[in-house]
This record gives structure tokens, C-alpha cells and sequence, in this order.
């Protein structure tokens, strides 16, 4: 049974590798399938797409874009995308400036309440790699400062959402980041469901050209994976899972994949044994 990862990050965002080492860690962790989903940019995609070349596994390009609906922020995957799109590339310099601004008012709120982090601080930990800011970079910039004890504690002290220091961004709507997706030749899954907003929204997405819903992961109660399966093969959508890995700070990668058999028809809609 083939072993799969759809949600893996690199330092074009968020995570700690770089593109071409995700790939050399995921041949490492006998992964067969994987795919690199950065957020809100392409940036990787190349470099990693030229590391797995002659590996013994299957890359898909990946993106998970960030969106809005209702007041709730909702990331959705895109899978099998054209890295050199234009959408992606609008996206992505309209995605980029948004994070920044939204890193420097998290930064501000920090100082007001004490916290001696600086913008810098940020951009040393993010490096001159990333393409796209995020809160995991402010939170590793806090542990390293001495202000929390861990990354998690940065989340549930200032980070998380409605935390002290959390600062809402705009970002496009659910139903242009599924016809950005579309537009790059990609198909559009929406990632990590909240269990309230999910069964409030699934239908309007589906109606709106959602073609999947990432079903399985590392720490998904298995009655929400229950649900979450149950309501993709009523709506005829794809079932997908990763562990939305950032880097060794979350264990190895490949110490949780998904079974092929549970990606079956995303894979081989396009061509890849599962």
C-alpha cells in the first residue's frame, strides 16, 4: 500500500526546509506520494518539482491559498497546479503584501502589551526565502526570544485566533480561491474543515466548485474524519489528507501518511497509481 502526504509546507512559507530538502526528507520517511502546499504561494514548486525528479516517489505541485467567507478565514488546497499560473501569481503578490501588513499589527499589539519582539526578529526567523509571512514564523520568533516556552504556548498566549495579539487580514473570498485554483489547471480542496463551519458551508462550497475536502489528519477526531469522508462521497467530492508537516520541530516526515487507497480517485484522476 503506497503511503501519501498532501499537506507539506517549506520555507517559501512557513515550514523549516527548504523545497529540495522536503523532498529528500519525504524519500527518507518512505513516502510514495507527496505534494508541497505552501501557503498562499508558488514559490517552491520548481525547486522541489527538480528534487523529486529520478526520486522513487510521485510530486504533485501544490498551494494552499487563504480565503475568507463570513467573517471566517478558510484555507483551500490546490493540487496539480500550474506553478507559473497567472492567478497564482496575482494571488500570490496580492496574499504577500496582505501577510505583512498583518505580521506588522500582530508585532504592535505584542509591543503594547510588553513583549519586546521586533519585526526583524520575524524576518530573520521567516529567512530570505519566504515568499509569505505567517504566524508560525512570529511564534518561533517569540520562543526564540525567550518570551514563551514553545511555539504552541505563542499560539495559546497571543497567536491564536481572537488571542491578544491576533490581527484578522483580508483575504479573497472561498469562491475566488477555488477559481484561482481552477484557473491554474489545479483542483481545489478545501483543507483542515472546522467541524461548524463545515457543516454550515459544505453544500454552498460544493455548489461554488469545490472538488474535495481534506478528510485525513495527524490530530482530526476520527468521527470528524467520519463525517468529514461521509459527506465527500454523498457530494461526489475528492477524499484527501496530509499531516500539514512544517518541519522536524513536528517529528519526521513520513511518521504519518495517508494509504493510497483513501486518495485512490484524486490520484489517479490524474494519472497517478495509488
Amino acid at each position: 500500500m503506497k503511503r501519501v502526504d498532501l499537506h507539506i509546507h517549506s520555507h517559501a512559507s512557513d515550514g523549516q526546509l527548504s523545497p529540495a530538502a522536503v523532498v529528500r526528507a519525504a524519500v527518507t520517511g518512505r513516502l510514495d506520494v507527496i505534494s508541497l502546499t505552501d501557503h498562499d504561494t508558488a514559490a517552491g514548486l520548481r525547486e522541489a518539482m527538480d528534487a523529486a525528479a529520478g526520486q522513487p516517489l510521485a510530486f504533485v505541485p501544490g498551494v494552499e491559498l487563504s480565503s475568507m467567507e463570513d467573517g471566517n478565514e478558510i484555507h483551500v488546497l490546490g493540487y496539480f497546479v500550474d506553478p507559473d499560473a497567472a492567478s497564482l501569481r496575482a494571488h500570490e503578490a496580492h496574499a504577500g503584501g496582505r501577510r505583512e501588513e498583518r505580521m506588522r499589527g500582530m508585532v504592535r499589539k505584542l509591543q503594547a502589551q510588553g513583549v519586546g519582539v521586533e519585526m526583524d526578529d520575524v524576518l530573520r526567523i521567516a529567512g530570505p526565502e519566504a515568499a509569505s509571512l505567517g504566524r508560525p514564523h512570529l511564534a518561533r520568533a517569540l520562543q526564540q526570544g525567550g518570551h514563551t516556552r514553545s511555539v504552541g504556548e505563542a499560539f495559546d498566549l497571543y497567536l491564536k485566533d481572537g488571542g491578544s495579539a491576533f490581527v484578522p487580514t483580508e483575504f479573497p473570498t472561498v469562491r475566488n480561491a477555488i477559481d484561482t485554483i481552477h484557473d491554474a489547471g489545479g483542483v481545489a480542496v478545501w483543507a483542515h474543515p472546522d467541524l461548524e463551519v463545515f457543516e454550515r458551508q459544505v453544500n454552498t462550497f460544493a455548489e461554488w466548485g469545490l472538488d474535495g475536502i481534506e478528510c485525513f489528519r495527524p490530530n482530526t477526531p476520527p468521527v470528524e474524519s467520519m463525517l468529514f469522508d461521509r459527506v465527500a462521497r454523498d457530494l461526489g467530492l475528492f477524499r484527501t489528507g496530509g499531516s500539514d508537516w512544517h518541519g522536524p520541530h513536528r517529528g519526521k516526515l513520513g511518521d504519518w501518511a495517508v494509504r493510497g487507497d483513501e486518495v485512490r480517485a484524486l490520484l489517479e484522476s490524474r494519472g497517478i497509481p495509488a
